[in-house]
């Protein structure tokens, strides 16, 4: 029955019907009802749960119990995703401070004038010159740190 899979999806994903419902645009009363057997999901709903779930329509509709790895599978999708981005940023980030920093080596190599420029025109104590590298180190740090961070 519909309203049985919607409530075993939603329990062996390890949501509460709030969470669920953020997660598809309706009310927390809405999955409440769909549970209950007191209504049914619009067709709009249903595409939004199969998706969601990463089931068909026809298995969400059909008499057949929906295979547990499916939703362990689509449990794994989630997590893996939200790690994928937060590398990806850590990548770019790691990236980015280790190109300022070669690009700071060979502008100093290239103009060291400019340096003393930049260090004269610094009004904290640490020359000009150590708080970009410091700043660079920084972004390196961190990207290192979002790469390596477990959730």
């Amino acid at each position: 029955m519909l309203s049985e899979k919607i409530y075993k999806l939603r329990r062996k994903s390890g949501l509460s019907q709030e969470q669920l419902a953020e997660k598809i645009g309706v009310s927390r009363q809405a999955i409440s009802k769909w549970e209950g057997g007191s209504s049914t999901p619009e067709l709009d709903k249903l595409m939004a749960l199969s998706e969601f779930f990463n089931v068909t329509i026809d298995e969400l509709t059909s008499e057949q119990d929906i295979n547990a790895d499916t939703v362990d599978k689509e449990r794994k999708t989630v997590r893996d995703s939200g790690k994928s981005t937060e590398s990806k940023i850590g990548i770019g980030m790691c990236l980015m401070g280790a190109a300022c920093l070669c690009l700071f080596g060979i502008f100093m190599l290239i103009q060291p004038s400019a340096f003393s420029q930049i260090n004269e025109s610094s009004v904290i104590t640490l020359n000009g010159a150590g708080i970009l590298v410091i700043l660079f180190v920084l972004f390196m740090v961190i990207g290192m740190v979002m790469i390596l961070k477990k959730k």
